[in-house]
């Protein structure tokens, strides 16, 4: 089954968000009550880069098949703490083309592409950046830490909601850095 395992927020600029009941998300926007809701970009990097980029960041993504990888590998990483909006099981987020939309309860969102992992993941749990960023033999790198989406359609997500994928046309576009 493809759904929602947990949902989490935060206000502030933390690493890890907090667990809730359920979220809402806000089209255009994000989360409701957490600190990467915007028009605009909110993560601080990108701030300071160029406050009136657009926020491709509104929402992150990560399967749940990654945490129990982690964890198995003795890591002891929880829903929301890899700062994950949405933990999912049953879908393989990185596979996911540019622009496909997740139905996720009452609300929609469109993939923009990959997080791009940083070494505050290592602060968190030492290590760790190096299992959620890797390198092909080839040198090319690999990001395992999620996926960004936009909000297309506000409403309710909650933990046991169903996802539903609805991918764009072909010629799919594969997911990069945002």
């Amino acid at each position: 089954m493809t759904e929602v395992v947990a949902v989490a927020r935060d206000a502030a600029h933390r690493f890890s968000k907090q667990l809730c009941p359920g979220i809402v998300l806000i089209a255009g926007q994000g989360v409701e009550g957490d600190a990467h809701r915007g028009v605009t970009v909110q993560h601080r990097s990108r701030v300071a880069q160029d406050p009136t980029q657009p926020n491709l960041r509104q929402v992150h993504l990560l399967a749940a098949e990654l945490l129990d990888e982690l964890n198995a590998k003795g890591y002891d990483v929880g829903p929301g703490e890899m700062g994950e909006n949405v933990t999912t099981r049953g879908i393989d987020l990185l596979a996911l083309p540019r622009g496909a939309r997740l139905a996720l309860g009452e609300a929609e969102v469109e993939v923009t592409g990959l997080r791009n992992p940083c070494a505050q993941i290592s602060g968190f749990r030492s290590g760790l950046l190096s299992e959620v960023l890797l390198r092909t033999p080839e040198g090319a790198l690999v990001r395992r830490a999620g996926i960004m989406a936009v909000v297309t359609r506000g409403g309710a997500v909650a933990p046991g909601d169903a996802i539903a994928v609805h991918l764009p046309a072909a010629p799919h576009l594969p997911l990069e850095r945002v």
